[in-house]
């Protein structure tokens, strides 16, 4: 199947439905004022991929031909411990607000209600004259341009389906369900929707800087591609995730990333919403496996489904590596490119997920095409995650630890270079705002951003000073405090502790060695998440998602 069909180039948005709809859905502080231009403020572009291990880029040790993500890294900054919340929706609550998702409950797995107080990084940026634009996934209870600020979206509501999405929305505005037949690959479509607001913003508002949100859904299951990129990488992972995993560690070392041992694979975790193996082999076909089992274990039969699998994974990123390419080519014709401060980051860990859903699997469909609904599973999960433990929805650094560029060509100068200090997803609010010469807005009641601007970051390796970091996800719980992380599983786990600075791979458990340090941080922890959840509780709360639904 070839990509979508391109938009037509002269797209005017002050009538944007309609004409979308006649083109047919197939087509597809101090630092900030020394860095930017006198005469302009820096235009911002977030990507986020979507379930994207820390080492599949090829820039972060992967084996994924990632040339787009690598000339980011190559021309601008790696940060070695960007930190997710392990989730999607949580992330992107984060990213858009500055907030801990608990603080907001604006994200649709986090309970409560949303404060009245709470503001999206659009209406944060309005006042500095910024327009505000997003293409792709949303995963928040409600409507980008009514309750967040953004002036044009396309949003994707449909993850289940990469080739023929059943719910989307174009500027609030519900759109008919794609069919198969209409050309469609939803990686495509994002990064044409994208083009074509950026076209519109250079043709219209050439004077104004904007803020752009691209959320990727790839590479969320179900593991969806175009044939011709599958094909790219059919006998790519013939060796397996045991040798990929030693491979990619060993690049990762030699680049500088990480410091730490390989964590060996866990066997006996994976999501406990997960179909059962039997039922998962009965559906899919014996070439499955539910477990990060050595592949030495498995059946040739199983091994080409596994690699097959692998094929597909990096299929899609391969081909959001280009669509990113096709943007940054945009804001290049537009003479936007050098003022454009690019951020790229993954909203959590590798998915170690099987499960189906949607339409369901068909096992005589070919492996990655709309009939088919496969994960990528607990074994190449573990390969994508290298070297750190665990996978998506765990706070443990495989589940929580994040790719993160930052690429500025009038703001960076020292290109090619990595950065140390811990960051999180509530830094990018933070940063962009110090970065666009503002603050946030002042609202009756509402919080201090929990994050902390990285823009000293960007001129020298230097620490972003903070008491904590904080996660809580699937009653999964971690504070991060300096160089030490404790940790648990579930929300009955036992506390483990670890220094990152030597063990960033979570193997040597402190917690009988420092039992003090451990009972003061989990004490800390508890205050913590007590605070951000009363702290809501305690706002004049409105369920903002009643008002303007999804």
């Amino acid at each position: 199947m070839n990509a979508v069909t391109r938009m037509a180039p002269n797209f005017n948005l002050k009538d944007s439905r309609r004409e979308f709809l006649s083109l047919g859905l197939g087509a597809t502080a101090g630092f900030a004022g020394a860095m930017q231009s006198a005469k302009r403020k820096p235009n911002f572009l977030v990507i986020l991929a979507d379930d994207m291990g820390y080492s599949d880029a090829g820039c972060y040790g992967g084996d994924i031909d990632t040339p787009n993500l690598d000339r980011l890294a190559a021309q601008g900054l790696r940060f070695t411990q960007g930190y997710s919340t392990a989730r999607c929706g949580p992330s992107r609550s984060c990213i858009l607000t500055g907030q801990y998702a608990q603080q907001t409950a604006c994200d649709v797995m986090t309970p409560g209600l949303v404060p009245e107080w709470t503001r999206f990084a659009p209406q944060h940026l309005k006042p500095l004259g910024y327009r505000a634009y997003h293409s792709g996934k949303w995963h928040i209870r409600f409507k980008p341009l009514a309750a967040t600020g953004f002036d044009h979206s396309y949003t994707l509501l449909d993850q289940d389906r990469f080739f023929s999405p059943r719910s989307s929305l174009l500027d609030d505005q519900r759109l008919p369900a794609v069919k198969l037949t209409d050309n469609f690959y939803a990686t495509t479509a994002i990064s044409d929707n994208a083009i074509r607001f950026l076209k519109n913003h250079a043709q219209e508002y050439r004077d104004d800087p904007f803020y752009f949100y691209l959320a990727f859904t790839s590479p969320h299951f179900p593991l969806h591609a175009l044939s011709e990129d599958i094909e790219k990488y059919r006998d790519r992972f013939s060796e397996g995730w045991d040798e990929a995993r030693l491979k990619r560690y060993a690049r990762m070392r030699q680049m500088g990333l990480v410091n730490c041992s390989l964590a060996p694979m866990d066997t006996e975790i994976w999501p406990g919403w997960n179909l059962p193996a039997g039922e998962l082999t009965a559906r899919i076909g014996p070439g499955e496996v539910t477990r990060a089992v050595p592949w030495r274990s498995l059946t040739t039969e199983q091994k080409k489904f596994q690699r097959t699998k692998m094929a597909i994974h990096a299929a899609m990123i391969d081909r959001m590596d280009r669509e990113i390419g096709r943007v940054m080519d945009q804001l290049k014709a537009m003479n936007a490119f050098d003022d454009t401060v690019i951020v790229f980051v993954s909203d959590n860990g590798a998915s170690a997920e099987q499960l189906i859903r949607a339409d369901g699997h068909d096992p005589a469909a070919v492996p990655g095409s709309a009939l088919s609904h496969l994960c990528l599973g607990p074994g190449w999960s573990s390969s994508s995650n290298t070297p750190f433990r665990l996978h998506k929805s765990w706070v443990h650094e495989g589940g929580i630890s994040s790719p993160w560029i930052m690429h500025w060509p009038k703001g960076i100068q020292d290109r090619g270079k990595l950065r140390h200090t811990p960051c999180h997803l509530v830094d990018l609010l933070p940063t962009v705002l110090e970065l666009a010469g503002g603050s946030p807005l002042r609202v009756p009641g509402a919080q201090p951003l929990s994050g902390r601007s990285l823009a000293p970051a960007l001129a020298k390796d230097v620490p972003v000073v903070r008491e904590y970091l904080y996660f809580n996800h699937n009653k999964n719980r971690a504070l991060r405090a300096g160089d030490h992380k404790l940790v648990a599983i579930g929300e009955n786990g036992p506390w483990e502790l670890y220094d990152l600075a030597k063990d960033r791979s979570e193997q040597k458990n402190l917690v009988q060695s420092e039992p003090e340090r451990a009972k003061k941080m989990a004490e800390q922890w508890k205050r913590v998440d007590d605070a951000l959840v009363s702290t809501r509780e305690a706002s004049n709360a409105t369920t903002m998602a009643r008002v303007n639904p999804v």
